[in-house]
């Protein structure tokens, strides 16, 4: 029995590593979800975990632990690219430039108390910049800075032990803070995702045509009049139902349902003259009790010859009387606008005769079970290119040593790319959202279990002897001050909502542990996109601070 603990758990083998990785893995994830005063870790106290079974002398293969800590965080930061990629080029248009600022002020505030802190301390600088890139859990601006130490011509070992030192607070530490803002900011924090759906999430009202304006013209040209977007469903007039079309001329008195967002309820309102009553955003809603002709019905895209393809372009009202009314993608409505791109596994309402529906549903697919089945080509293919982007040495005016986005960075570029534009040449990039998850989840338990494990080694010997408890307290500095200053202040002052704000705080951090806390804690995917939109910038401004504060301080 000895002989065969000692086998799986203690001699380093291939087995030993995927026996102790798992352990660590199962624990802390079990752990992670035990709330301690409304509040739980979730995966990351998989590192926690990883700590203490170093602690107690738990290894396995240098090798071995290096490349599933890499692989680890190579699949999560992928799959975290390749889910938001679809929405992030709109959101860096409406906000990616301010959040970017802000992750920009955080950088700068924790390089001044750096600074500060080696100003006051006996610490030196290599010191504090291994505590720098521990306290904002940025490994490469490690590695960068151990580089510039190896050309000066000083023992780069030491940024290290300050890095792994800080590291664990750095973690918990912007998770805090978040925590911390949501008590400061309680209505903020609770109604942000009430402002965002207000805005995103698709509302459907009834009108009727009371504005003179607009009496005698169609909908095409109804439409230009306003630079709200809208999609009209169905007509009434004379008793009668209809599906209209660009070419429908609207009439005084016709009643018609509208499909927009919330925000632009009041616009509409003021175009067509006067929103009826009805609740049409009710659940219960019987839609076929509207006209027994007309039928609603959702259509899954399955084909992926339609993958890329505009919604206009596809010209389902002329040519089979039907109206596409919204599309359902990632858990997000969205209006059915002509210039809308299709993805494979959008979910779209089809409004119209059930024989016409029926030729719809032929075109579009709708056979679910062909999407249960992953595109594992795409992943590797983008892992592959993600790994070579990442490789490939920027030259920075006054600089000495070339910068690389690294494993992390380049991935993740890639697979925002790829998420963004591979259906517009019609490159099949679909996941579902449960195996993104999946991907992700593993990912992250890899990196943090490898991540914890090298950690705990030396990490509580470190800590409570000399400078180590001094280390800590200037590294968890570091962390919380920079981050609760700058987002108290947009938390106060801009209009930014409580979970792009986290997202970006995660992002300008490094930190995929803390990004894992708040999307486990908030809705939808405004804080994976926030992060995804500083998190290049972000890590490539840290490593070329790391290179600078040595070459120009030291």
């Amino acid at each position: 029995m000895m002989e065969w603990l000692n086998e799986i758990l203690i001699e380093h083998s291939v087995i030993q590593a995927v026996v102790v990785i798992g352990l660590i893995s199962a624990i802390g994830v079990a752990l992670g979800k035990i709330k301690v005063c409304g509040i739980s870790l979730g995966v990351t106290f998989v590192f926690f975990a990883g700590i203490a079974a170093g602690h107690f002398g738990l290894s396995i293969d240098e090798q071995m632990l290096n490349y599933a800590e890499s692989f680890g965080l190579i699949i999560f930061v992928y799959a975290l690219g390749l889910q938001v990629g679809p929405g992030f080029f709109g959101s860096f248009r409406k906000g990616g430039i301010t959040l970017n600022l802000l992750a920009f002020a955080v950088i700068i505030a924790g390089t001044l108390l750096t600074l500060l802190f080696y100003a006051v301390t006996d610490v030196s600088l290599p010191d504090m910049v291994g505590i720098l890139s521990g306290a904002v859990t940025n490994t490469p601006a490690l590695g960068a800075a151990q580089q510039t130490l190896k050309q000066i011509g000083i023992d780069a070992a030491d940024p290290a032990l300050g890095c792994a030192v800080t590291y664990p607070l750095g973690v918990v530490g912007v998770i805090l803070a978040i925590i911390v803002l949501r008590k400061l900011f309680p209505r903020r924090a609770a109604t942000s995702k009430q402002e965002e759906d207000k805005e995103h999430q698709t509302f459907i009202a009834a009108f009727e045509v009371r504005n003179p304006g607009i009496f005698g013209k169609n909908m095409r040209e109804v439409a230009h009049l306003i630079p709200n977007r809208f999609v009209v469903s169905r007509l009434w007039r004379n008793g009668t139902v209809t599906i209209p079309n660009s070419e429908t001329t609207l009439l005084e008195g016709d009643r018609i349902l509208v499909i927009t967002t919330e925000s632009d309820e009041e616009a509409l309102k003021m175009l067509f003259g006067l929103e009826e009553k009805t609740d049409w955003n009710k659940e219960d809603i019987d839609w076929n009790a509207i006209d027994s002709q007309l039928i609603s019905q959702q259509i899954v895209i399955t084909r992926s010859e339609i993958n890329g393809k505009r919604l206009g372009a596809l010209k389902f009202r002329s040519h089979y009387g039907i109206n596409i009314t919204r599309i359902h993608r990632a858990g997000v409505q969205l209006l059915a606008t002509p210039e809308l791109v299709l993805q494979l596994g959008d979910k779209l309402t089809v409004v119209g005769e059930a024989a016409a529906i029926a030729n719809v549903e032929k075109v579009l697919g709708n056979r679910v079970v062909l999407l249960k089945e992953p595109n594992l080509v795409s992943v590797f293919v983008g892992i592959v290119l993600g790994l070579g982007l990442g490789a490939i040495p920027f030259s920075i005016p006054g600089v000495d040593f070339p910068v690389r986005l690294g494993i992390a960075g380049g991935p993740i570029v890639v697979g925002i790319l790829m998420g963004a534009f591979g259906p517009r040449i019609h490159l099949v990039t679909y996941t579902t959202r449960s195996a993104n998850l999946m991907l992700r989840g593993l990912g992250l338990s890899l990196y943090l279990a490898c991540l914890g494990l090298d950690a705990g080694v030396h990490f509580f010997e470190t800590v409570f002897q000399g400078d180590g408890l001094l280390w800590v307290l200037l590294g968890f500095a570091i962390t919380f001050v920079p981050v609760m200053l700058v987002a108290s202040i947009a938390m106060r002052f801009m209009k930014i909502d409580f979970a792009s704000l986290a997202g970006m705080i995660c992002g300008s951090m490094a930190n995929p542990m803390a990004l894992n806390y708040v999307n486990s804690t908030t809705v939808g995917d405004n804080s994976a996109v926030s992060y995804a939109t500083v998190y290049p910038i972000s890590m490539f401004v840290r490593v070329i601070i790391a290179q600078l504060l040595l070459m120009l301080f030291l």
